[in-house]
């Protein structure tokens, strides 16, 4: 009860709300855009490596460009600085618009396009990250954590699916290409976020320093030091880099489970329904206790769940399958986000969000590059098999390797800048 009056107090502060708004908006784009990008590509050319650079596109400047936009995070206004990420975000979907009207089959130019997507996400996540926090009250930040994952995983659900139904309406109804109509709505969504986050106070970090070399690395130094916290983005980094199927479900989608462009929404979708469940229940009841059990096991639920959407052939198991993913990802991103925002001081917390967007970002964008490249060595089912007991491997490997994780009990009380 507790949280719920937690929840409904930060949604009364209009700034939060005006930028939960915002990434609500921006995530189900982001969700939507996965789908029509993925579907396109696959159908030009029938090839699964090129699933794998559609993530390696997106994760080469992110990867370049994320340490920066931590510490532009600390330096400038967090709202203005997402702002212009998104801005450059929509102008690269105009690109694939552009590309989807003339026809082309060659498609480097959607690497292009998402590539400059990767380097307005390697902005725009540190600030996201760090923003939560300047927003509300400390005593409301459990609960703030916690609706905004459920609103992201509301996205989750609502994006992939709303992209489904659009390329289809579109290519049947309108008679056209399905991206078209995805394209065009996802740079709508993009522009409304815009005046959102502008009209939320100015955010800018406290206590900051001057800028120099060792203050820009200074969230590295951070987090190899807090060993707790090293560990819960590295175990996620590796459990997903290893145990991620959403670069492959177009495949799966056409060549396995023989569904269309509905079939493959209502499959992205259904690990977002399985993670919103968790989120809600989170809410209600959150973590207090055993911490680090419960993201271990969280992870572990998410490596047996790949094996088995790797070894179906039914679409019913595979979206089951996929809701158990959805649910163990929840857990461990829950724990690891409170655990990372907690233990940092406001001071460096666009840093130490810049390396935690590092990680996550060369899980996701990385292990979709894994996963293309061993779907074309070996397949799509045994590559996803393969990937969910290397995710299972990772996780007995951290329960030794990282005993002050395994161990962790409570949250620790927020860090404060000096």
């Amino acid at each position: 009860m507790a949280v719920s009056s937690g929840i409904r107090a930060a949604l009364a502060i209009q700034d939060f709300r005006r930028y939960a708004l915002a990434r609500f908006c921006a995530t189900i784009a982001w969700q939507m855009l996965g789908v029509a990008v993925g579907w396109q590509v696959y159908a030009i050319t029938g090839d699964p490596l090129d699933l794998g650079l559609i993530g390696l596109a997106q994760f080469l400047p992110f990867l370049l460009l994320v340490m920066p936009g931590g510490h532009v995070a600390d330096r400038a206004d967090r709202r203005l600085v997402m702002v212009g990420a998104y801005a450059v975000e929509a102008c690269c979907v105009l690109v694939l618009l552009i590309f989807t009207v003339t026809g082309s089959r060659v498609i480097w130019p959607v690497f292009v396009a998402m590539a400059l997507f990767g380097a307005g996400r390697a902005f725009w996540m540190p600030c996201g990250q760090a923003m939560t926090v300047n927003l509300v009250p400390k005593e409301m930040f459990a609960s703030a954590v916690a609706l905004n994952s459920t609103l992201f995983q509301t996205a989750a659900i609502t994006g992939p699916a709303l992209g489904g139904v659009f390329y289809a309406f579109g290519e049947t109804a309108l008679d056209s290409s399905g991206a078209l109509l995805v394209y065009a709505v996802v740079i709508a969504l993009l522009i409304a976020v815009l005046p959102l986050l502008i009209s939320i106070r100015p955010v800018r970090a406290k206590g900051r320093s001057e800028a120099t070399m060792t203050e820009f690395f200074e969230g590295l130094r951070f987090v190899w030091h807090r060993k707790s916290v090293l560990g819960a983005i590295s175990l996620d980094l590796f459990a997903v880099l290893f145990g991620g199927a959403t670069a492959l479900l177009p495949m799966f989608a056409a060549d396995v489970l023989h569904v269309g462009p509905v079939g493959l929404g209502v499959l992205r979708s259904a690990p977002g329904v399985g993670a919103a469940l968790v989120a809600v229940w989170l809410a209600q009841r959150p973590i207090t206790r055993h911490a680090g059990t419960w993201m271990f096991g969280g992870v572990a639920l998410y490596g047996v769940a790949t094996v088995v959407f790797g070894q179906s052939t039914s679409f019913v198991l595979s979206a089951i399958a996929l809701f158990a993913i959805g649910c163990g990802d929840m857990v461990s991103v829950f724990v690891r986000h409170l655990l990372v925002q907690l233990e940092t001081p406001d001071a460096i917390r666009g840093r130490v969000s810049a390396v935690s967007s590092m990680f996550i970002g060369t899980s996701n964008e990385l292990g979709e590059f894994e996963s293309g490249v061993t779907a074309s060595w070996w397949g799509a089912e045994a590559a996803v098999t393969v990937g969910g007991i290397a995710c299972l491997l990772v996780v007995g490997t951290y329960l030794q390797r990282f005993p002050e994780l395994r161990r962790l009990d409570r949250f620790p009380e927020p860090a404060k800048s000096d």
